[in-house]
């Protein structure tokens, strides 16, 4: 096939919004469930601990903690399913995976320190 003609089918499938977040930054994604002939809103939070894929293939990872046990998601990000994300905080990270929280128990799971922007800067003096 021509990857003119892909690259314009593919170009119909993208997010009208793009959704701009990072690797380390605490997000809820609500997402759409279809339980019988009934559709809802269910919203999954956590820390966005990577991002994989280029186009319609990108896919992102959350990671949670639930009742102690850590729960993680991989979502596509051009998916319809996908209704909206949210970034609750900004995280100020240095690796592209963010692997090692698996590790970490309790508060160390889900800590990702807070990225500094000039607003919470001129606040905290």
């Amino acid at each position: 096939m021509n990857q003119a003609l892909l690259d314009k089918i593919e170009s119909e499938q993208y997010r009208k919004d793009p959704a701009v977040f990072n690797v380390g930054d605490s997000v809820r994604v609500h997402t759409r469930v279809v339980e019988g002939d009934k559709e809802r809103i269910q919203i999954f939070p956590g820390v966005v601990i990577g991002r994989r894929g280029r186009g319609l293939n990108e896919t992102f990872t959350v990671r949670r903690i639930s009742y102690g046990e850590g729960v993680e998601r991989v979502f596509p990000v051009n998916s319809p399913r996908v209704e909206k994300i949210e970034v609750e905080r900004r995280g100020a990270v240095r690796r592209a995976k963010l692997t090692y929280l698996r590790t970490r128990l309790g508060k160390g799971a889900t800590l990702v320190k807070e990225k500094e922007t000039p607003r919470t800067v001129a606040a905290a003096k």
